[in-house]
């Protein structure tokens, strides 16, 4: 029997080092030639191996060499911090789908905190933000499924389905005093990314719900019009950015770009390879997807009053990654007042690696720092003007659900982590739970941009105050 567990580990061992030669194991050739750990882990390997052999052995019922193998790729990215991950077929064809701002499900960006689904953001208009689902809730239970023991894929996967179908959520929410039960109805989540208005005359309101391909096209087209409707006398805008959770790059630089000077510097990566290491700018060629003839500017007939209106920015808790990017650009830059509360902290890159034609790794390669040299990660934007919302229920402030409070997260690479918690606002004092309506089990919605938002209306008067200022 041991030979015979020896000979299977020899022939994994064999197999995995042939793979990693054969590929010249990208990862470690990229590491300095200082780095001792420049080789194969021989001794690491073997080990591997060794598991491998004795489950093919031993276990209690035959397991395909795919599921382990898988198993094994899956648990060396997830333990590596919350946003590294493999993507199998189906995952990856969810990703590339999901950019385009329609898929299916419920509508909630998540994360994964002891080994439970944690809500970073709800998206605006879906199922889950009209069941009053919060930030920082905890996912529980799908169905009659304990979300305990299931990877983040693996929950979100329960979660997609076809649309109509129905999915029951048992949530735990630290305002309650006892477990939700949430049935939410699956639904194509057609994402609108970019909302806008007059909030009264010469003020206007931008919000942006997510960073989709079209982002920058449907920003232009909105500054356009809201110009137009102002007669060219455009006293103040207010981009709103809360629980907006990030999305496509090229997205956040197209809308910094679009306040700021040409060439201007929106955001740098730094990583420990070559292509980690980025500079963006505020020119076409870094926000503009595709560079054949017929790619367009669409941000070169802006109005020129884009460039210089008086802005403020609104972020909270929800407001994670490409939104805090252009928040810190905006503010690095003193082109925009920041207002709210700290943002989310996600300020780590992504790449997608495909492994075929079907697969591939999300794997973190880089942090985001802002123009003035800032990480965002675990950190976050810190705005200039703290507002919070008393209306929110605790939505952004009983929670405080930053990167940081993940699990294994990324380290801020510029600040050491115990200086983290000083930036944070304190925690305001608990009010008592509201009587819930328990036949509907929906909870409070704030409807961002509407005439009772607090938060947009501080924004608005700090805006009026400032035209008045300038006035004089």
């Amino acid at each position: 029997m041991r030979s015979r567990i020896e000979k299977t580990g020899l022939v994994v061992l064999g197999l995995i080092a042939g793979v990693l030669i054969s590929l010249n194991f990208s990862a470690i050739s990229a590491i300095s030639d200082k780095d001792s750990e420049a080789t194969l882990p021989i001794e690491d390997l073997r080990a591997f191996s060794e598991v491998f052999g004795r489950i093919k052995s031993d276990y209690v019922e035959p397991v395909p060499d795919k599921k382990l193998i898988t198993g094994a790729i899956n648990g060396m990215l997830s333990g590596l911090d919350p946003h590294s991950a493999y993507l199998d077929a189906e995952d990856f064809k969810e990703l590339q789908v999901g950019t385009q701002g329609e898929f299916g499900g419920l509508g909630i960006e998540v994360g994964m905190e002891d080994g439970l689904v944690k809500v970073v953001s709800p998206i605006e208009d879906t199922p889950a933000f009209n069941a009053g689902i919060k930030s920082g809730d905890l996912i529980i239970k799908l169905d009659d499924t304990l979300v305990k023991g299931l990877t983040l894929n693996e929950a979100v996967k329960r979660m997609r389905g076809k649309p109509g179908s129905k999915i029951v959520l048992t949530i735990i929410r630290k305002s309650e005093p006892k477990p939700m039960i949430i049935t939410l109805t699956r639904a194509i989540i057609k994402v609108q990314s970019v909302k806008s208005k007059l909030i009264e005359p010469g003020y206007a309101f931008i919000r942006i719900t997510q960073f989709q391909e079209h982002t920058g096209e449907n920003l232009a087209t909105a500054l356009k019009d809201l110009f137009k409707q102002s007669e060219g006398k455009m006293n103040g805008l207010v981009l709103d950015l809360r629980n907006d959770p990030g999305g496509l790059l090229n997205g956040a630089v197209a809308v910094s770009a679009a306040f700021l000077p040409k060439d201007a510097l929106v955001v740098y990566t730094e990583g420990r390879t070559d292509d980690a290491k980025m500079r963006l700018t505020a020119t076409p060629g870094n926000y503009i997807r595709g560079h054949g003839e017929k790619a367009v500017d669409y941000l070169k007939d802006l109005p020129a009053g884009a460039k210089s209106v008086p802005m403020v920015v609104l972020v909270n808790g929800g407001s994670a990654s490409a939104s805090e990017i252009v928040a810190g650009a905006l503010q690095d830059h003193k082109r925009a007042l920041i207002m709210g509360t700290q943002t989310f902290g996600k300020g780590s890159v992504q790449t997608i690696l495909p492994l075929s034609a079907s697969t591939a790794i999300k794997l973190t390669t880089a942090r985001y720092y802002t123009p003035g040299g800032r990480s965002i990660q675990a950190k976050g934007i810190v705005p200039d003007i703290m507002v919070e919302d008393p209306a929110s229920s605790g939505q952004d402030n009983a929670f405080h659900l930053r990167e940081s409070d993940l699990e294994r997260h990324l380290s801020n690479g510029r600040e050491p982590d115990e200086k983290l918690d000083s930036a944070k606002p304190a925690a305001p004092a608990k009010t008592p739970a509201k009587p819930k309506d328990t036949d509907t089990n929906k909870s409070e919605i704030v409807e961002f941009g509407a005439k009772n938002d607090y938060q947009m209306n501080q924004a608005l008067n700090l805006l009026k105050g400032m035209h008045i200022l300038q006035k004089k």
